[in-house]
C-alpha cells in the first residue's frame, strides 16, 4: 500500500497528506478548489521548513516529501491506482455521503475507503457504498504531523482484515492507533466536546472570564492549551457540529450545545479560521505566535 489519495486540502487534509508523504507514500491530494490546494501545499511547505529549522528533518527530506504529493481538482482524476482513500472534507454528513458514493463508483473494488470524520457514523457512511466492509474511520488529531494518536473506528460492517491493515498502516506512519467502536463522537470527542461545552457554559453563566477559565485548566489540570483556546483552534463551527451529532445520536441533554456557542457560530465568530472566537486573531502574527507556542 504505497499510493494514497486524500480528499480535502484543508487543515486536516494537508496534515494527513504531509504525514503520508513524509513516510514515503505517493499522495494524491484532491480538492475542488485550486486555491485550497495551493494553500494546502503552502502550509505543508511552511511546516516542513519549521521541521528543517528544528533539525528534525533535512532539506533533502523536505524536497522528497513535497515531490511525493500531486494535486488534483477532481476525484475521478485523482484516485487512479490508489490503494487507500482518506476523506478529510468538512464535517457535514450530506457532503461526506455524497463523496463516498462517488468514491465507491470510481475506486478499484479492493480500495479501502477511510474517513477522518470526528463524529459521524462510519456505519452510515459505509451504507451508501457497495463495500461497507472496506469503509473505516481514521480520525487523526490536529496538528496531524505532530500528534501521535489515530482513532481507528470500526463500522458495524467493517471487516477484521481491513481493520488490521489500517492499524498496521497507522503504525508505519509513526502513530499510535487505538481501535474504537462506532458511536457518536467515538472516544476523543465524546469526552473532549462536553468539556469544551461546559467551559463555554461556565463563561456563559458568568462564573469566570475566558483567560481565567483557560488558566485554571492549564495550570490546574496540566492541559497544554485551555479548552476555549482549543475550541478556537478546532473551529467553533466544528465543535458545534460534533455536539449536534452527539445530541442527535444519544438524545441526551448533556450534549446540547451551549447557546453562546450557537450564537458565536451564527455570528461567524469561528475561532482562528475567521480571525475571532473566544480570542482575537485579527493580527495574523498574533495567531501564528500562539500556534507556534502550542507546537513547541
Amino acid at each position: 500500500m504505497k499510493n494514497i489519495a486524500v480528499i480535502g486540502a484543508g487543515t486536516m487534509g494537508n496534515g494527513i497528506a504531509h504525514t503520508f508523504a513524509q513516510k514515503g507514500f505517493q499522495v494524491n491530494l484532491i480538492d475542488v478548489s485550486e486555491t485550497a490546494l495551493e494553500k494546502g501545499i503552502a502550509t505543508i511547505t511552511k511546516n516542513l521548513d519549521r521541521m528543517v529549522a528544528k533539525e528534525t528533518i533535512t532539506a533533502s527530506d523536505k524536497e522528497q516529501t513535497l515531490s511525493n504529493i500531486s494535486t488534483f481538482t477532481s476525484i475521478s482524476s485523482g484516485i487512479n491506482q490508489v490503494n487507500l482513500v482518506v476523506e478529510a472534507a468538512t464535517e457535514n454528513v450530506d457532503l461526506k455521503l455524497n463523496i463516498f458514493k462517488q468514491l465507491d463508483e470510481a475506486c478499484a473494488k479492493d480500495c479501502i475507503l477511510a474517513t477522518n470524520t470526528s463524529s459521524i457514523s462510519i456505519t452510515q457512511i459505509g451504507g451508501v457504498t457497495s463495500r461497507p466492509d472496506k469503509v473505516i474511520g481514521m480520525h487523526f488529531m490536529n496538528p496531524v504531523p505532530i500528534m501521535q494518536l489515530v482513532e481507528i473506528i470500526r463500522g458495524y460492517n467493517t471487516s477484521n482484515e481491513v481493520t488490521n491493515v489500517i492499524m498496521e498502516l497507522s503504525k508505519t506512519l509513526g502513530k499510535t492507533p487505538v481501535e474504537v467502536n462506532d458511536y457518536p463522537g467515538f472516544v476523543a470527542n465524546r469526552i473532549l466536546m462536553p468539556m469544551i461545552n461546559e467551559s463555554i457554559e461556565t463563561l456563559y453563566n458568568g462564573v469566570a472570564g475566558v483567560s481565567e477559565i483557560d488558566t485554571v485548566m492549564k495550570l490546574g489540570m496540566a492541559h497544554p492549551m485551555g479548552p476555549l483556546q482549543l475550541a478556537d483552534f478546532i473551529g467553533l463551527d466544528v465543535c458545534l457540529s460534533i455536539l449536534n451529532v452527539m445530541y442527535d445520536g444519544f438524545k441526551n441533554p448533556k450534549y446540547a450545545p451551549c447557546p453562546l456557542l450557537v450564537n458565536m457560530v451564527n455570528a461567524g465568530k469561528l475561532g482562528v479560521k475567521s480571525g475571532e472566537g473566544f480570542y482575537d486573531y485579527s493580527e495574523s502574527k498574533k495567531a501564528e505566535k500562539i500556534s507556534k507556542q502550542f507546537l513547541k
